[in-house]
């Protein structure tokens, strides 16, 4: 059976799914967009999704055409109609459908674009859960707004295509000599007297939804954290290093630029990390 979307109030197959030419998302890469995980078929980590969604459009002056009350619903519609069990949730808005090709913003009531889909994967058994992946490193050269969650991606496109053409699951990225975030992940390390370190938010990095459950989680449990930003060395001097994302939740790095992390293992913080995540997003689950 042919899967379904939702786009501009209506549920679709696919194949009839369709936005206008003159879309600006199409177009200037003006919109936003979030993606949520489902386990069990609900939604994972949905608030914090929402109100990242939320500060985004806000931040380039962009109006969501639904409450968030009626986006989360929908979502909820699609991943039943879809019959998903594991997966994703895409959602995107922009600044919808004007004639011509102006970049200022439409002077006309232009009505917002929003669409989702879903995809399936099985995160939790995921092979690279335990075996660990390597890394590569490349230079960030996004924008200076990384912020804010920006269809905007040719960056990080060309990040994960050097990724994949040397056989790394990541690239991260570097700026002025030290590591800001993956191409679609947050970093973090943990040294050898078992601090866990990640860069601090600010508008360098996207603040990530994991990120941030992971870093209170490992704070109610006295783990200690620092919020600062680390070199490779650092990471390669590291006992342990980590991603996490929406769509692999806590994921080893064993490997940066082919040598060796620690043991070259994912190690047992980065293990007991994602178990504690794990545990804490079935609970939460909507």
């Amino acid at each position: 059976m042919e899967k379904i979307a939702y786009v501009n109030g209506a549920f679709v197959t696919h194949s009839e799914a369709k936005v206008s030419v003159f879309d600006r998302g199409f177009l200037f890469a003006d919109g936003i967009y979030e993606v949520a995980a489902v386990l069990d078929g609900k939604l994972i980590d949905s608030a914090s999704h929402l109100a990242r969604l939320e500060r985004s459009v806000g931040e380039i002056k962009l109006r969501l055409p639904e409450t968030l009350e009626r986006i989360e619903a929908i979502q909820k519609e699609l991943v039943a109609r879809n019959n998903l069990v594991n997966g994703m949730v895409y959602l995107e808005v922009t600044r919808g459908a004007d004639t011509g090709r102006d970049f200022a913003f439409p002077k006309a009531d232009v009505k917002s674009t929003l669409v989702m889909f879903t995809s399936e994967k099985d995160i939790i058994n995921a092979p690279s859960a335990k075996a660990g992946i390597n890394v590569i490193t490349v230079p960030d050269i996004r924008w200076e707004r990384r912020d804010i969650k920006s269809v905007a991606l040719l960056a990080q496109v060309l990040a994960k295509q050097a990724a994949a053409e040397a056989g790394a699951g990541e690239a991260w990225m570097l700026e002025d000599g030290k590591v800001t975030e993956g191409g679609s992940s947050s970093a973090f390390i943990v040294t050898q007297d078992d601090v866990i370190v990640t860069r601090q938010n600010g508008t360098e990095i996207l603040p990530g939804c994991t990120r941030k459950a992971v870093v209170k989680l490992a704070e109610e449990r006295q783990l200690r954290i620092e919020e600062r930003a680390f070199t490779v060395a650092e990471a390669l001097a590291a006992k342990e290093a980590f991603i996490t994302s929406a769509s692999v939740f806590v994921q080893g790095v064993v490997a940066v630029d082919g040598k060796q992390v620690g043991n070259g293992k994912v190690g047992p913080m980065t293990d007991r990390l994602r178990e504690i995540y794990v545990e804490f997003a079935k609970a939460t689950a909507v």
